[in-house]
């Protein structure tokens, strides 16, 4: 009796004010900008924060209102066959994941042994540094470079020092797998917001660890001081990895392609051999028998012992181990004896895999959008997203980060389990306050896996090994010491949203910012550590105050601008392409519009020259080169003013709806 005539008579004010409102609009014409609108900024301030969860609502019939049995048996065995096809994409996707880094190593993988093999290079930790970050990149896989700096140093070309640096790198550049995965998400803005966001979490997390514990390691060798401790602290045995997931999806990608890893090591721990040697792996079954044969040697000094050395004439002779290999079976993939180069058949696979991945990554989708409605789309998400009960909030977090180490180590990667979740935040299933500690998890899940990896090395490799996987455990641990424990401290949270923000207004920048993160700044800093200290710090430490001070002026802005000068409360001194992002959309949508119609010229039949030349290379008349602009501008803001104006009125009759 109370609640209802007072929202009868909002309902009947806010009628009243919009139809006065757009009385105004009429009367006025386009004499008012759509920016000084009243109604625009009600809208402004009544609209909802962009990171809050969405309601998954249910369009389907509920339960209770299935007429009949065979309904509800029919609804039962839709619901089964959409969890199995869930499942079946979901392993799809695996496979894909896999598949896409052995075409990697395929395309790149020669070319990363190459770049391990430089140990002059490597002495730099800069360059060590972004070496790990570009080989990972090229491999697609951060146990794949472990393994070959983990096989270098067991070989004694690289210490463990100089190894520290370039694990960092790895636990960059396995982060770009979920940031790819992402753009896949790109049609609707909302979800790619979200998705972009619980992507790049993961990325800022790394870069910001990788900003402060590698001066602090250079400076001290905290982490190799420590691993050292542990490692001759305990008597550590070896053991064997386990392999889970792989059990099941090594049938499925081990009959497309099998690799032989011990090229990539081979080409970095110099091997000549290795590198006319193809990764495809031809012979899957093999015998090596050794045995002690008489062999000659060019002189005296390359006999095995003293004692095992004659002569006889021109000719020395010496007792020897000589093993021979023996292939027994042959590999029965689809690529075991083609007539085609390494190249060839990673680039194949590289479409093929990116083809399926993409494909099952979009059906994933759309299943859990289908699947996630209603009570079960709360329920999940109420799992997911509730923290305990005061004073106990702060534990979820750390179970969350449990969690997240636990299904990595299930997975056995850290790019699947955090490419899974990314289309989970996308569609408003997990929140981006979830999904950060959940990526943390997934950086010491897969840690955990590279130390029992370590543990399965021969004796005198065991130590050094699992020095390695300590070292990358202890970083990773460091990492959420210094960005999750205290609230404040999340700053990857706020860079993320930000960023969301900013390639869901422009969804291009999302591109330039994996250019640039992943590839333009990792070569630029290889290219100045390359040219001397001198140039690193010449040009490197100008620009890294230029963007602190950026930053803390930003922080200012926001938060005390009484506290700056009247000239830096606000970018507007300078140039508008050098603080807003507008202008370089203009530029970028310009050059799209350009290359749809290089593409429709390209479409046309030559043999039609009429069509060509009116519709492919010449603008129509009243319009110019960029797109939404015509020869008359006021035409243009009428017409946008009167539907302005029409949809109004299509709001004020849904909102005097009783």
């Amino acid at each position: 009796t109370i609640i209802w005539p007072s929202c009868l008579f909002k309902m009947v004010e806010t009628f009243l004010c919009q139809t006065v409102e757009v009385y105004r609009l009429k009367q006025r014409g386009v004499s008012m900008a759509a920016a000084h609108s009243t109604v625009a900024l009600i809208e402004e301030e009544a609209s909802e924060d962009p990171w809050d969860l969405p309601e998954l609502k249910d369009s389907g019939t509920p339960w209770s209102g299935e007429q009949n049995t065979g309904g509800k048996v029919l609804r039962v065995l839709v619901s089964v066959g959409k969890l199995l096809l869930l499942l079946c994409f979901l392993y799809m996707f695996i496979c894909s994941l896999d598949i896409l880094s052995s075409a990697f190593q395929l395309v790149g993988g020669k070319a990363a042994g190459d770049i391990f093999q430089d140990n002059s290079v490597l002495a730099n930790p800069l360059a060590g540094l972004v070496i790990g970050v570009l080989v990972t990149l090229l491999v697609q896989s951060s146990s794949t470079s472990s393994s070959i700096v983990v096989s270098m140093v067991s070989s004694g070309l690289l210490t463990v020092q100089l190894a520290v640096p370039i694990i960092m790198g790895t636990n960059i550049g396995t982060s770009v797998t979920n940031t790819l995965v992402a753009m896949t998400q790109a049609g609707d803005r909302s979800t790619f917001r979200r998705a972009f966001a619980g992507a790049t979490v993961h990325d800022f997390f790394n870069w910001l660890s990788v900003l402060v514990l590698l001066p602090l390691e250079v400076a001290t060798g905290y982490l190799y001081i420590i691993t050292k401790l542990i490692i001759d602290s305990f008597n550590i045995q070896s053991g064997e990895a386990p392999a889970l997931l792989n059990v099941i999806t090594d049938p499925l990608t081990e009959a497309i392609i099998q690799l032989d890893q011990s090229v990539i090591s081979g080409i970095a721990t110099g091997d000549p051999e290795a590198r006319n040697r193809s990764l495809i792996k031809t012979w899957c079954k093999t015998f090596t028998n050794t045995t002690l044969m008489n062999v000659t040697v060019p002189g005296p000094e390359n006999c095995t012992s003293p004692s095992l050395c004659w002569e006889d004439g021109n000719l020395t002779y010496t007792l020897k181990n000589v093993s021979e290999t023996y292939n027994i079976e042959k590999c029965k993939h689809l690529f075991v004896g083609v007539a085609l180069s390494d190249l060839a058949v990673g680039l194949i696979l590289l479409a093929l895999s990116l083809l399926v991945l993409c494909s099952c990554l979009i059906l994933i989708v759309k299943l859990l959008n289908s699947m996630l409605r209603g009570q079960v789309a709360m329920v999940i998400k109420k799992i997911l997203n509730t923290d305990f009960p005061f004073p106990f909030g702060w534990v979820t977090g750390y179970i969350a980060i449990l969690v997240g180490a636990g299904m990595t180590f299930i997975v056995q990667s850290s790019s699947v389990f955090t490419s899974a979740i990314t289309p989970l935040v996308g569609i408003g299933v997990i929140s981006i306050e979830r999904a950060y500690p959940l990526s943390l998890g997934a950086n010491i899940g897969t840690t955990t896996t590279a130390i029992l990896a370590a543990m399965a090395s021969p004796g005198e490799t065991l130590g050094n090994a699992l020095q390695i996987a300590l070292v990358h455990f202890l970083f990773n641990i460091s990492g959420i010491i210094l960005w999750y424990p205290i609230p404040f401290t999340r700053i990857p949270i706020r860079l993320a949203k930000g960023l969301g923000n900013i390639t869901a207004s422009y969804r291009w920048f999302a591109g330039v910012y994996i250019l640039a993160c992943f590839f333009v700044l990792p070569l630029g800093i290889f290219a100045l550590s390359m040219a001397g200290w001198e140039a690193l710090v010449g040009v490197g430490v100008p620009l890294v105050v230029l963007l602190v001070v950026a930053a803390v002026i930003n922080v200012l802005q926001r938060r005390r601008p009484g506290w700056l000068p009247a000239l830096l409360r606000s970018w507007d001194f300078l140039p508008l392409w050098a603080h807003s992002l507008e202008p370089w959309d203009r530029v970028v949508t310009v050059l799209a519009a350009k290359c749809c119609c290089c593409c429709k010229c390209c479409q046309v039949a030559p043999d039609d020259p009429e069509e060509l030349g009116d519709e492919c290379c010449t603008e129509p008349e009243g319009k110019t080169q960029e797109a939404g602009t015509y020869d008359n501008p006021s035409m243009s803001e009428e017409e946008e003013e009167a539907e302005r104006v029409r949809k109004m009125e299509l709001k004020i009759l849904n909102s005097s709806r009783l």
